[in-house]
C-alpha cells in the first residue's frame, strides 16, 4: 500500500469514528441505531468498542452495554468481542440491571472459561446478587445465591485478585443470614412468643457462630430461657457467651440478669447449649 493510499484509509477510518461520535451524540444516540437510522455495518469493532466506552463515560450504562453488544453481533470472532461481552457486563452492572449483568457475565464464563477475565466475569456474576442484599428485609434468597457465587470466585480463582473481595463480601452477606433470623427472633421476644424465639436464635448460635450477630444471639437466648423459667439453659447461654465474648456488652447484660436472680454463668444440665458449650472448650466451635 502507498504512502498516500495509506493517509487516506487513516482519514477515512478517522472521520467514520468523528461520525460515529457525532451521529450518536444525543440523548437516543443508541435507540438511533436500534432503529435503523444510523447502521453500525459501516464502523469497525474498534469504533463500535470506543463508542460504548465514551457512553460509560456519560454514566450511561444501558447505552454502553448496547454498543457493546453491537461489536458481539457483528464482529463474534474479533479478538476485542471477549472485552466488548466483559464490558457488558460491567456496563449494565453499573446501571443496576443487574439480571442482564448476569446474563453477559455468563456467556463470558461459558464461552472463555480458561481466559484472564473468566475471574471478573465471575466476581460481576455474584456482585449481581451481593449488591441487591443490603436491604435486611429483602428476599433471602438473593443472599443465599450471592454466598453461591462469591465462593465459587474463591475457590475456582483463589490466585485472582477478586479472591480476598469476594471473602470479605461473602462474610457479610453470610452476616446478612444472621441479621435476618435475629430480626424475627427479637420480634418473637418482644411478643413473649418465648419459644419462637428461641428457635431463630439458635440457628445464629448453631449455624452462623462466626458473625457478629452470635453475642446477642446468646444474650437473647437468656433472656428467653430466663423467662421460661429454664435456668439452666440460660446459665448455659451465659457461659458460652462468658467463654468466648467476655468483653462484649452482652456478657455484662446477660451476667447481669442472671445473678438478679441468683445465678451465673456456668454449663448447666443436658441440652443443645451443652453440646455447644463443649465445642467451644474443645476449640471446635470457635
Amino acid at each position: 500500500m502507498s504512502a498516500g493510499i495509506g493517509s487516506r484509509v487513516k482519514m477515512l477510518t478517522a472521520v467514520l469514528a468523528v461520525a460515529l461520535v457525532a451521529a450518536c451524540g444525543d440523548k437516543s444516540s443508541a435507540d438511533k441505531v436500534r432503529r435503523g437510522e444510523i447502521p453500525m455495518e459501516g464502523f469497525t469493532a474498534e469504533q463500535i468498542f470506543e463508542r460504548g466506552e465514551y457512553e460509560l463515560t456519560r454514566n450511561r450504562g444501558e447505552d454502553a452495554a448496547f454498543f457493546f453488544s453491537e461489536v458481539e453481533r457483528l464482529y463474534p470472532y474479533a479478538e476485542i468481542t471477549k472485552r466488548a461481552l466483559i464490558m457488558q457486563a460491567y456496563s449494565f452492572h453499573s446501571d443496576k440491571l443487574y439480571e442482564e449483568s448476569r446474563s453477559a457475565a455468563q456467556r463470558y464464563i461459558d464461552f472463555y472459561p480458561a481466559d484472564d477475565d473468566a475471574a471478573y466475569a465471575q466476581y460481576l456474576l455474584a456482585l449481581s446478587y451481593y449488591d441487591q442484599i443490603d436491604d435486611v428485609g429483602r428476599d433471602q434468597g438473593l443472599t443465599f445465591k450471592a454466598l453461591q457465587e462469591l465462593r465459587t470466585v474463591i475457590e475456582t480463582y483463589p490466585d485472582s485478585e477478586y479472591a480476598n473481595s469476594s471473602k470479605l463480601k461473602f462474610d457479610l452477606a453470610f452476616d446478612h443470614l444472621a441479621s435476618k433470623e435475629m430480626e424475627v427472633g427479637r420480634y418473637y421476644l418482644r411478643r413473649e412468643h418465648f419459644t419462637a424465639a428461641i428457635r431463630r436464635f439458635r440457628v445464629v448460635v448453631e449455624d452462623f457462630q462466626t458473625t457478629t450477630q452470635t453475642p446477642e444471639a446468646l444474650h437473647r437466648l437468656v433472656e428467653a430461657y430466663l423467662s421460661l423459667g429454664l435456668y439452666a439453659e440460660a446459665q448455659t447461654a451465659g457461659a458460652i457467651l462468658g467463654h468466648n465474648f467476655q468483653s462484649s456488652e452482652w456478657y455484662e447484660d446477660s451476667y447481669g440478669l442472671l445473678t438478679s436472680k441468683g445465678l451465673f454463668p456456668k454449663e448447666e444440665g443436658e441440652s443443645w447449649l451443652s453440646d455447644v458449650y463443649r465445642q467451644t472448650l474443645k476449640g471446635a466451635w470457635l
